[in-house]
C-alpha cells in the first residue's frame, strides 16, 4: 500500500488549463464516490483550488492508481489525458506529507502565505470525511497538515500584511490605479472571496462599493455589511458604466461577463478606463475582453507575477515555515511508521505469548512441585529469552516502515509466523 497525490498546479499548468480541470464543490460527493470505487484506491481527498486541482490518495499499487486518477480527472473535467498529463505531478509516501504541509502552510501558493488555502485543506478533509473516503491514513495526515499550517501562521510572520488572494488582488489594483481612495468599485461574487475582496476594499477607502451575486440574499447582505449597494445579476452590465474598477472572484463553471457586452459599454462610459481583476478560476471574465480599448484585463497569472515581486522580503520568513515542515514531516513520519506496523508488532507478541502460554500448560505437572519463587525465576528466563529473540525483528521491522524492504519484512513474518 503506497500513499500518492497526484495533480497539477499553477506551476505546472496554464490557467486555461488549470480552470478546466477543476472541480467546484457541486461535484465532490459524485468525484470522491468515483474515485474510491476504482480497483487501485482505497481512500481519497480531492482538493480544488483556484491554484490547484489534486487527488491525494491511499492505493494498493501505485502504478494501477495511476492510470485510475488519470482516468478519473478526465472523466470527471471531460478533458482527454493527453490535454494534461504532462502537468501533473506526483509524490508518494514521505513526499506527499511535505507537500501538503507545504501547500497548508501557504508557500504553495501564488501569495505566499495566504491564510485562504488552510480553510480549502480543512474543507477538503471535512469532505472526505463526511463521505467516508478518508479512511485511518489519510484522515490523520489531513489533520497533521491543518495543525502544521497553523503552527507555521502562529510561529512566523509568513502572513503578515498581505495574507490573502483577496488582499493581493486590491493590493494589485490599488497598484495599477494609483490609489483606490474615492473609487466606484463592483464585486461580482458573494462567496468567501467576495467576502474578502470586500474587506480589503474597506481598508482601501473606496468611494462606494457594490455587490452582485447569483443569490440576491447573499449580494444584500455582505453590501449591508460594509454600507454598498446590492446589485442584481442582470444588472451588472448597468453597473458597470459608472465604476472604476471590477473585482470577480464567483464559483461559476462558465463566463459571467462576455466580451461583447463589455465592448457595448465602452462608448457608454465616455473614455473613461476600466480596470477589471478576474480571480476566478475558472475565469469570471471571457479573456478576449482583455483586447477591448479602454479596459483593462487582469488574472490570476498576473497576480501570480505580482505576488513573486515581493516574495523576497519575506524570504526568511519563508526559511523559518520550511523548518517547521521539516519538523512536522519527521513527527508525522514517526507517527505514520507507528501505525503501520503496530498491529503486525502486536499480532507477533501475541502470537509468542500463546506459544508461551500452550507450554506453561503443557509442562504444569512437572513445574507443580516448584515454589512461588523457583516458578517465577522460571517465567521471567523464559520471558526474557522471549524479549531478547524478538527485539531486533521489531526494531528493524519499525526503522523499515514505509519502504519497500518494509513490506518483504513485514509479509515475511506474517509468512513465518503465521500472523
Amino acid at each position: 500500500m503506497s500513499l500518492v497525490v497526484i495533480g497539477l498546479n499553477h506551476r505546472t499548468a496554464p490557467l486555461d488549463l488549470l480552470e478546466r480541470m477543476s472541480i467546484d464543490d457541486s461535484r465532490l460527493t459524485k468525484a470522491l464516490a468515483d474515485l474510491v470505487d476504482r480497483p487501485h484506491v482505497t481512500e481519497a481527498v480531492i482538493l480544488s483550488t483556484c491554484n490547484r486541482t489534486e487527488v491525494y490518495a491511499y492505493v494498493e499499487k501505485f502504478h494501477g492508481a495511476y492510470q485510475d486518477v488519470r482516468e478519473f480527472l478526465s472523466a470527471i473535467t471531460y478533458q482527454p489525458p493527453e490535454l494534461f498529463a504532462d502537468h501533473l505531478y506526483t509524490h508518494y509516501d514521505q513526499e506527499v506529507a511535505r507537500h501538503l504541509f507545504r501547500v497548508a502552510s501557504g508557500l504553495d501558493s501564488a501569495v505566499v502565505g495566504e491564510n485562504e488555502v488552510l480553510g480549502q485543506v480543512r474543507r477538503a478533509w471535512e469532505t472526505s470525511q463526511h463521505e467516508h473516503t478518508a479512511g485511518p491514513v489519510l484522515a490523520p495526515l489531513f489533520r497533521h497538515a491543518v495543525e502544521t499550517g497553523k503552527r507555521a501562521r502562529t510561529e512566523t510572520t509568513i502572513s503578515r500584511n498581505i495574507a490573502s488572494v483577496s488582499q493581493a488582488a486590491v493590493a494589485m489594483a490599488r497598484e495599477r490605479l494609483g490609489t483606490l481612495e474615492g473609487a466606484s468599485v463592483l464585486v461580482l461574487g458573494a462567496g468567501e472571496m467576495g467576502e474578502g475582496l470586500v474587506r480589503s476594499l474597506g481598508d482601501a477607502g473606496v468611494g462606494s462599493i457594490s455587490v452582485a451575486n447569483r443569490t440576491w440574499e447573499n449580494a444584500v447582505e455582505l453590501a449591508g455589511r460594509v454600507g454598498g449597494t446590492p446589485v442584481r445579476l442582470g444588472d451588472v452590465g448597468a453597473a458597470l458604466v459608472d465604476v472604476d474598477l471590477l473585482l470577480t472572484s464567483t464559483g461559476a463553471s462558465s463566463i459571467m461577463v462576455e466580451a461583447t457586452e463589455l465592448s457595448a459599454l465602452v462608448e457608454r462610459r465616455n473614455g473613461r478606463q476600466l480596470l477589471i481583476v478576474d480571480i476566478a478560476v475558472p475565469r469570471d471574465v471571457d479573456p478576449a475582453a482583455g483586447s477591448i480599448s479602454g479596459i483593462t484585463l487582469l488574472d490570476m497569472d498576473d497576480l501570480r507575477a505580482f505576488a513573486d515581486s515581493g516574495i523576497r522580503e519575506r524570504q526568511r520568513e519563508v526559511s523559518a515555515v520550511e523548518s517547521i515542515i521539516e519538523q512536522e514531516v519527521e513527527r508525522y513520519m514517526a507517527y505514520a511508521t507507528a501505525r503501520e506496523v503496530a498491529p503486525l508488532i502486536a499480532a507477533l507478541h501475541g502470537r509468542t505469548d500463546e506459544i508461551r502460554d500452550a507450554e506453561f500448560e503443557r509442562f504444569a505437572g512437572r513445574l507443580q512441585d516448584l515454589t512461588p519463587k523457583e516458578r517465577e525465576a522460571v517465567e521471567a528466563i523464559v520471558q526474557g529469552v522471549i524479549g531478547k529473540m524478538l527485539y531486533r525483528p521489531t526494531v528493524r521491522l519499525k526503522d523499515a516502515a514505509g519502504t519497500a524492504r518494509g513490506e518483504r519484512l513485514a509479509d515475511a513474518l506474517r509468512d513465518l509466523f503465521d500472523l
